[in-house]
């Protein structure tokens, strides 16, 4: 171990959580030296993706309170409400200051800044710029971090391990992956904001990058994850590749339609109500998936299976072009249809992951030093269902908190021993090169991970049966010994990319037995968890966040109370 960099703050994750929690350190004090390690150029970090807006209160005929009911509602009564209730009083000065560092928000012909409509919301409080807001977001963020010379970035660093000693987190092990050295990145906190791990599952809107990786890291260091049985299928994605089409979408007017041509969200009881297609999105899922089970499923030529039909004809092409651009030029692109003229076909993708690393609302663990944020980490902002565009306005709020946190945390905190740390750190690096040596044959990268999106599709889908989550977690499980047996063709040094998918295979794997044996342990039907042999919620029994630790012989269930408030659980209807 010839490399040793010392920081005093270690933020993994270039995306939207970890810029704002870099930008929140500099900010609570110039002179913390601060790392921000990113397996990728930050500009390339899945934020990048998202396009239909970030919520806050703006309007008049808006309040914190109708914003913090609906999160309660959407989240089906498992969020926690004093971390709901933080959130969205911190929600529009984190928009305001976004605007204020060059974020281009759309505006109404009076000046004041644009909202659109979003599912589960109970008026127009999502800010957007046009259909690409992850974008501008991610770009707003990049350029004011360029102002702080203390932050410093170690761009396609992977992370592969936390170095904890003594219940102290003191820095990471990172491999650089330009040139094959792992490095000790020692620092007296360190803050994980790697965004999800949708590529567990086969047709997925996560970029190839989310591998679960901050997850898995404080799975194997000892950490609970949270809530890990609700993943969020998204109603819209485009068939063969998954590509999102944006809730503003919906949010601008579209309408989802069936083979017969009938808006079967408002002709049929799906729960949903007059709301139709601005419904939760675990609601509007259930009700595609449905309708194509009952036979009235769009089919298309040289597609396999059978989709919904989202109409956007009736907006117009100004309007689309106006608010819409980008999701004209992914139809267009992506699978051959204008929306100005043809309906757009989509299907129920995988889009989000509710859990994450369990943390307080300071984004603390139970570990000294280590903090989460993002989509990383479950502060219990979305409980069993995220409302869309509450997540872009999470990683403001939850990366700007803990930043500060962590900030003052280090005034206060000593490293853990330097020496026992590095030697951590070798212990990597050994591993790491164990794993480049495994050359020959045995089983690879591609076949254990077809292995595992096939098993958590049938076994985490829309809809889920006890059988079928319990033969995948034991799928998991096998898989997770076969890794063992994993040999690699690539044995060089710079850009290995076999290495890095193999580091990321074994991230997944951890993600996924987390979600299978959270998933088998929940017997009732509550927000993205929907069981068809439990179909009801079941609040005397299941009214608790689900924790999963790694143990000696593999993952151990657990499970935490929700912290309610002023809002009592309720049937949720719209």
């Amino acid at each position: 171990m010839d490399s040793v960099l010392h920081y005093d703050i270690v933020i993994v994750g270039g995306g939207a959580a970890g810029l704002r929690a870099a930008i929140a350190v500099a900010e609570a004090d110039p002179q913390l030296r601060v790392a921000l390690v990113s397996k990728v150029y930050p500009m390339r970090s899945h934020t990048v993706s998202a396009e239909g807006g970030a919520a806050a209160v703006a309007r008049a005929d808006d309040s914190l309170e109708a914003h913090a009911y609906d999160t309660v509602k959407g989240s089906d009564f498992l969020g926690d409400q004093p971390v709901i209730q933080y959130f969205v009083e911190r929600a529009p000065e984190e928009l305001v200051r976004l605007e204020h560092w060059g974020c281009p928000w759309s505006r109404n012909d009076d000046g004041t800044v644009a909202t659109r409509a979003f599912g589960g919301m109970t008026t127009k409080r999502t800010w957007f710029a046009t259909d690409k807001v992850g974008f501008h977001i991610l770009h707003t963020l990049f350029q004011t971090s360029l102002r702080y010379e203390r932050i410093e970035r170690l761009d396609e660093h992977f992370v592969t391990k936390l170095l904890v000693q003594d219940g102290r987190c003191g820095g990471v092990a990172a491999l650089d992956i330009r040139s094959g050295e792992t490095r000790a990145v020692l620092g007296r906190a360190v803050i994980l904001a790697t965004g999800g791990g949708g590529r567990a599952w086969p047709f997925t809107t996560n970029g190839a990058i989310k591998t679960g990786d901050g997850m898995a890291l404080a799975y194997r260091a000892g950490l609970a994850l949270k809530d890990m049985e609700f993943v969020q299928y998204h109603p819209t994605g485009l068939p063969g590749t998954g590509i999102l089409i944006t809730e503003a979408a919906r949010g601008e007017g579209g309408h989802l339609k069936n083979a017969e041509g009938e808006r079967f969200l408002i002709t049929r009881d799906y729960g949903v109500g007059q709301k139709a297609e601005l419904g939760p999105r675990d609601m509007i899922s259930r009700a595609i998936t449905q309708e194509i089970a009952a036979g009235r499923g769009v089919s298309l030529p040289g597609k396999t299976g059978e989709f919904a039909h989202l109409d956007l004809r009736h907006l117009g092409a100004a309007k689309i072009d106006s608010r819409l651009p980008f999701v004209r030029e992914l139809a267009r692109t992506y699978i051959g249809v204008d929306p100005v003229h043809e309906p757009i076909p989509v299907r129920p993708v995988l889009h989000y992951m509710m859990g994450g690393v369990d943390t307080d609302i300071d984004g603390a663990t139970q570990i000294a030093g280590l903090y989460a944020a993002g989509e990383t980490a479950c502060v219990s902002l979305n409980g069993a269902n995220r409302l869309g565009s509450n997540s872009l306005t999470e990683c403001l709020v939850f990366g700007a908190r803990s930043g500060a946190h962590s900030a003052a945390h280090v005034r206060e905190a000593d490293a853990p021993p330097e020496a026992a740390l590095v030697e951590s750190a070798r212990a990597a690096e050994a591993e790491l090169e164990a794993l480049r040596g495994r050359q020959g044959g045995g089983e690879t990268v591609a076949q254990l991970r077809d292995a595992m999106t096939r098993a958590m599709e049938e076994g985490t889908g829309v809809y889920r049966e006890q059988a079928g989550m319990r033969r995948a977690a034991a799928q998991i499980a096998e898989l997770g010994g076969r890794f063992a047996q994993l040999r690699l063709q690539d044995g060089s040094r710079v850009f290995n990319t076999e290495i890095t998918a193999a580091l990321e295979l074994r991230n997944l794997l951890d993600v996924a037995a987390a979600v299978t044996v959270a998933a088998a342990e929940r017997r009732e039907s509550r927000g993205a968890h929907a069981c068809s042999d439990y179909p009801e919620r079941n609040d005397g029994e299941y009214l608790h966040h689900s924790l999963v630790r790694l143990g000696d012989s593999g993952p151990v269930f657990d499970k935490k109370p929700v912290e309610l408030g002023i809002w009592e659980p309720e049937e949720r209807k719209y």
